[in-house]
């Protein structure tokens, strides 16, 4: 596998908890620091800021307030409850975010939640590899219970 070069998005799904903040942080905080990664951007209420085009830029953040967000409830992000359908039986959402991807150049997508992130975080990967487009897509577990289908945390 290739090492791709561009910007990437983190976005926060489903139900706050105690340490949703604090997967999202260090994601942040470890891709500020890649060479690979061009630019950090934080996708306001999860997939419905990707398909708006309202995202963060995470470098302008104040680095004090990145450190706190691993001790910081809910969701610091904004999430939401949003899921894509069937890409073969509706792929506007997909297309869109295929727009919003290279609009960006978007070549690492992080999605941190829970089953129906990982759902669509697999959508989106099998989606962007159908029309060939170059991009790494990342789920990253909400939970600490342990009850993610197809994880061992």
């Amino acid at each position: 596998m290739s090492e791709l070069r561009g910007a990437c998005i983190i976005g926060q799904s489903g139900g706050p908890t105690a340490v949703i903040n604090a997967s999202a942080q260090g994601v942040i905080q470890t891709a500020l620091k890649a060479d690979c990664i061009t630019q950090v951007l934080g996708a306001a209420h999860g997939i419905k800021g990707v398909l708006e085009d309202k995202l963060y830029d995470m470098s302008k953040e104040d680095p004090a307030e990145l450190d706190i967000m691993k001790y910081t409830p809910s969701s610091a992000l904004g999430s939401c409850r949003y899921k894509l359908a069937d890409p073969d039986k509706d792929d506007t959402d997909y297309k869109r975010i295929l727009e919003i991807f290279k609009k960006h150049n978007v070549r690492y997508f992080f999605y941190n939640g829970g089953n129906d992130s990982m759902d669509t975080c697999n959508k989106i990967s099998k989606y962007m590899q159908k029309v060939g487009y170059e991009c790494r897509v990342m789920g990253l577990p909400k939970t600490i219970d342990n009850y993610l289908f197809g994880n061992d945390l």
